[in-house]
C-alpha cells in the first residue's frame, strides 16, 4: 500500500474505536495486534441490519461508520463491519487487499459477488480476515493456506481450494464440513463495495430488506435472531430456538445483542417486524 488512505484510514479516530473494542492503544503492524484487533471487533459489534428496516440508507464512510458503530453503540453488516475494520487496518500500517465472495450457506447454487472480507500481510503470511459474515463468522484471522484448519472460541474453521480460482471458507458441522462462502484472487477496493452495498441494502431480493438479521459470534455460544427467530447454537450442534413476540424485541436486542434503541426507532422497528414487510 501506498501512504494514500484508499480505505479512509486517515478519518478514523483510532483511540476511540480501540477504547470501544477494549483494545490497549499500543498497536503496531504485527499478527498480535491483528488478533487483537479481530477479536475484540467481532466482540464488541453485532451483525446487524436496522438501519435497513428503519428506513435509512447504509453509510459506509468511515466518519459515518465510527459515528454508528463506535459512537452509538452499534453493529452493521459486512460492508458496515469490514470497511471499519479496513480503515483500522490501513491506519496502524498494516499491508491488505479487499475480497469479493459468493456466499454459499451450505447451498450450490451460484450466487453474486455480494460479500466483503479480507486478505492481511502479517508476520511474513497471509491472513483472511473476516469481522462482518455474522452467525458462522471468523473470531480471529485465519492462515490463508489452501488445506488450513484452526479452531477459534470451539468453532472449526477451514479453507479449501476447490478450483485453480477458487477457494471456500468452511465450517466444521457435527455433520461434516459446511461451505460459508467462496472467493477468487481478484483484488476488490471501497468503490466495489459501494456498488455491492446499494444492491443488498435495496434489492427485492436481498434477505436484509425484509426481515431483521441479528447475530453475533461469541467463544463456545452463536446467538441468531432472524425473523422472529432466536437461534442459540454451540459447538457441539446443539441448540435452543424460541420465537420473541414483537412486544419483546427491543428489550431482547437490549439484553442479548448490547443494541440499545431510542423510542422511535423502537416503533418503527416493532411495526416493521410485525407487518412482516
Amino acid at each position: 500500500m501506498t501512504g494514500e488512505f484508499v480505505w479512509g484510514g486517515g478519518d478514523l479516530d483510532l483511540g476511540t474505536y480501540l477504547a470501544r473494542i477494549g483494545v490497549g492503544e499500543t498497536v503496531r503492524p504485527d499478527l498480535a495486534t491483528l488478533r487483537a484487533v479481530h477479536r475484540g471487533h467481532v466482540a464488541a459489534f453485532p451483525f446487524e441490519n436496522l438501519e435497513i428496516l428503519l428506513g435509512r440508507p447504509i453509510l459506509l464512510d468511515v466518519k459515518a461508520l465510527q459515528d454508528k458503530m463506535v459512537a452509538q453503540r452499534r453493529g452493521g453488516y459486512c460492508y458496515e463491519q469490514n470497511l471499519l475494520f479496513a480503515a483500522v487496518l490501513e491506519r496502524i500500517g498494516f499491508s491488505f487487499t479487499g475480497i469479493g465472495a459468493r456466499v454459499r450457506m451450505g447451498s450450490g447454487k451460484l450466487r453474486p459477488v455480494t460479500h466483503m472480507a479480507l486478505k492481511v500481510e502479517a508476520d511474513g503470511e497471509q491472513w483472511l480476515c473476516d469481522v462482518g459474515f455474522g452467525g458462522e463468522g471468523l473470531l480471529e484471522p485465519l492462515p490463508f493456506r489452501d488445506g488450513v484448519q484452526a479452531q477459534q472460541g470451539g468453532w472449526t474453521f477451514g479453507i479449501e481450494r476447490q478450483s485453480q480460482d477458487v477457494r471456500v471458507l468452511r465450517s466444521l458441522h457435527p455433520e461434516g464440513w459446511f461451505d460459508l462462502y467462496a472467493f477468487g484472487p481478484e483484488e476488490r477496493f471501497p468503490v466495489d463495495y459501494t456498488v455491492m452495498n446499494h444492491y443488498i441494502s435495496t434489492h427485492p431480493h436481498s434477505p436484509f430488506v425484509s426481515r431483521v438479521v441479528v447475530q453475533q459470534t461469541e467463544p463456545g455460544i452463536r446467538r441468531s435472531l432472524v425473523g422472529s427467530m432466536l437461534v442459540t447454537a454451540r459447538p457441539d450442534g446443539s441448540e435452543e430456538q424460541r420465537e420473541v413476540p414483537v412486544a419483546e424485541l427491543v428489550d431482547l436486542l437490549a439484553r442479548e445483542f448490547r443494541i440499545g434503541l431510542d423510542e422511535a426507532d423502537g416503533v418503527t422497528l416493532a411495526r416493521v417486524q410485525s407487518s412482516g414487510t
